[in-house]
């Protein structure tokens, strides 16, 4: 059984080791210290919202982090779904979806417009995750980028 909950500093012994691989999937070098740094900082600022996947044996499965934004137009706040990932080992028991669902309902708490993503064409398990959690992929709009590096 896996309970959705509200990361806390408390979870700095386990999170930042799912964060790490996280950011190696999308082909990141490991910096274990580094994904501590970053993850308490957001963590004690309020700068997102973490939810966490637990186990019964209080094992860490996988996270979802959401940022707020807002939306001129609808003039509300929207969330954007900027980070998932569910440990190998847990794969296939409907965790995703179980945090998905977690991070709908802050939307509804928080009186938000919705969320939104991005993932890449390549990620077909991301995709085919998406579409199953009723995202509508957006194909009138154009997504922009410009790095500072």
């Amino acid at each position: 059984m896996v309970r959705i909950r509200t990361a806390q500093l408390a979870d700095m012994d386990q999170l930042p080791a799912l964060f790490d691989n996280y950011r190696i999937f999308y082909g990141k070098e490991s910096d274990i210290d580094g994904a501590t740094r970053f993850l308490s900082d957001r963590i004690s600022r309020s700068e997102s919202v973490i939810f966490v996947a637990e186990t019964g044996e209080d094992k860490l499965a996988g996270f979802v982090q959401l940022y707020p934004v807002f939306s001129s137009t609808r003039m509300k706040r929207l969330w954007l779904l900027n980070d998932l990932f569910v440990d190998k080992n847990f794969r296939g028991q409907g965790i995703s979806v179980e945090l998905i669902e977690r991070a709908k309902g802050l939307c509804k708490e928080t009186n938000a417009c919705g969320l939104i993503l991005e993932t890449a064409k390549t990620n077909a398990v991301g995709n085919s995750l998406y579409r199953k959690t009723d995202f509508i992929l957006d194909k009138a709009h154009n997504y922009y980028s410009w790095d500072a590096n």
